[in-house]
């Protein structure tokens, strides 16, 4: 179905219930934000990048167009204050795509998510994250979308990696551009390199962000499936 075609899933575009969590990963509880619009079909996940946190401006562009699209999403912190304030380290992705497994179950434990498809969103350093994610949940991913990213940081994953996955990278940032050419080839599943032209590492070009939100929401869109009525709240 078309990403057009799911927008009638949430007539009007009515605002999404937002709610501020505590997500619990281990023994951890990490501040996050759950937006769920009315009669959510699918919930996407984001994994923010080293230096970010979930209060990134362009992460909540394109959450506030996937929630316009009829989908959840939930925008957390991958780190504690204390961890934050030594990100100087190199980032260990198998650390934070474990906490990102974890914040999946619990997401399916939520009732407003349960049942519901999930979609990964990641950036820069978060995207091999959302790999070793999908990597450790097969069944459990159903699509991926990589913003600016780094799975090359996840090369020993890539190839485990079953959702089908859209790599979105600027026209400008050449060393990205090029280490997400060669993880392409390592990916097995389904997946497609899309380039923003002219785009730089932070999409900070008019028009650069719009572009991502609207390939992020056509593969969504396209990938993650509706379920059976639930709660009350069934199809439109």
């Amino acid at each position: 179905m078309l990403a057009t075609d799911r927008m009638a899933m949430n007539p009007g575009g009515r605002q999404p219930v937002r709610a501020v969590q505590q997500v619990a990963v281990g023994s951890l509880g990490l501040p996050g934000e759950l937006s769920v619009p009315p009669g959510a079909w699918g919930q996407v996940l984001f994994a923010h990048g080293q230096g970010s946190s979930r209060l990134s401006t362009r992460n909540w562009w394109v959450a506030g167009v996937l929630q316009q699209l009829g989908l959840a999403t939930l925008l957390f912190d991958l780190l504690t204050e204390d961890e934050a304030l030594c990100e100087q380290q190199p980032a260990d992705v198998d650390m934070l795509g474990e906490r990102l497994v974890q914040a999946i179950d619990w997401a399916a434990r939520q009732p407003a998510l349960a049942g519901l498809d999930v979609g990964l969103f990641g950036s820069g350093t978060g995207v091999a994250a959302a790999m070793v994610a999908a990597a450790a949940r097969p069944a459990g991913v159903q699509a991926v979308v990589s913003r600016g990213g780094r799975p090359d940081l996840a090369a020993h994953r890539l190839s485990q990696v079953q959702a089908p996955t859209l790599l979105i990278v600027g026209g400008a940032d050449v060393e990205v551009l090029a280490r997400n050419r060669q993880a392409l080839r390592q990916l097995c599943g389904s997946k497609r390199l899309e380039v923003v032209p002219g785009a730089t590492h932070m999409f900070a070009e008019p028009g650069a962000m719009a572009s991502v939100a609207a390939l992020a929401a056509g593969w969504f869109g396209g990938h993650l499936q509706p379920r059976e009525p639930r709660f009350g709240l069934g199809r439109h």
